[in-house]
C-alpha cells in the first residue's frame, strides 16, 4: 500500500487575481509561500514521507519545494500532476468565463464531471491522466508515504474518484483549501479516501475561496 498526501498549492497570484490559471505557470503569492511553509511544518510533525512529487508548474512545485526542504527528502516534478489543461479559458477571469462563456462555464459550475474547458481537456480527461499517473508513482514507492504537490481539480478528480468510481457525482465533492492535505491510501490500484481538506493548521492563513469557481 502506498499513502498519498495530496497537497494543493498555496496561494498563487491567479488565486489572487480571480483567474482561471489552467497549466498557466503563475507564481505563488508572498502569503501562498507562508501557507507552503506551514503545511511542510504540519506534514513534518504529523507524517513521515519519503518523497515528494511535484506538478512543473511553478506554484505547485514550490509548494512541494517547502515540504522537500522541511523533512529533507527528495522532490521529483512530474508534468502529469498538472492543473487541467483549460484551452480558451486559460487566463481568464472567472466573471469573463460567466459572461463570455456561459453554457461551458455553466456546466463547470453545476456538473462539473461532465465539464468540458473548450478547446481544452474534459474534467473526465483529467482524471483519467491524474488517477493513471498516482498508480504509476504507487507502482515505484511500495509501502511508502508520497507527498503529491498538485492542483485543486487533480485534487477533486480523485476524492470523486475515490469515492465513487468515476466523475459523474464530482458535483456532490467540494474544492479543497489552498496548502491543504488530502489522505489517500493506495491499494492494488484501487484508491481509498482517508482524510480530506486538512487545513485547521492554517488557521487566519487558510484562503477563501471565490463565489463563482
Amino acid at each position: 500500500m502506498v499513502r498519498f498526501l495530496l497537497i494543493r498549492h498555496g496561494q498563487s497570484q491567479g488565486n489572487l487575481d480571480g483567474v482561471f490559471i489552467g497549466q498557466g505557470d503563475s507564481p505563488l503569492t508572498e502569503f501562498g509561500h507562508m501557507q507552503a511553509d506551514v503545511t511542510a511544518s504540519f506534514i513534518k510533525e504529523h507524517f513521515t514521507p519519503d518523497v515528494v512529487y511535484a506538478s512543473d508548474l511553478i506554484r505547485a512545485y514550490d509548494t512541494g519545494l517547502s515540504i522537500s526542504d522541511a523533512c529533507g527528502i527528495p522532490i521529483i516534478s512530474d508534468r502529469r500532476l498538472r492543473e487541467i489543461f483549460a484551452g480558451k479559458w486559460e487566463g481568464q477571469s472567472f466573471n469573463t468565463l460567466e459572461s463570455d462563456f456561459f453554457d461551458s462555464y455553466s456546466v463547470w459550475r453545476r456538473d462539473i464531471g461532465n465539464a468540458v474547458c473548450p478547446e481544452g481537456e474534459s474534467v473526465k480527461m483529467l482524471m483519467e491522466r491524474f488517477t493513471e499517473a498516482l498508480i504509476d508513482i504507487a507502482e515505484k514507492n511500495d509501502g511508502k508515504t508520497v507527498v503529491i504537490a498538485t492542483h485543486a481539480t487533480p485534487i477533486r478528480t480523485l476524492m470523486c474518484y475515490s469515492l465513487y468510481k468515476d466523475a459523474d457525482r464530482m458535483k456532490d465533492v467540494k474544492w479543497v483549501s489552498n496548502a491543504s492535505v488530502t489522505v489517500v491510501d493506495c491499494e492494488n490500484h484501487a484508491f481509498f479516501l482517508a482524510d480530506a481538506d486538512l487545513c485547521a493548521h492554517l488557521g487566519e492563513l487558510k484562503s477563501r475561496l471565490p463565489a463563482n469557481v
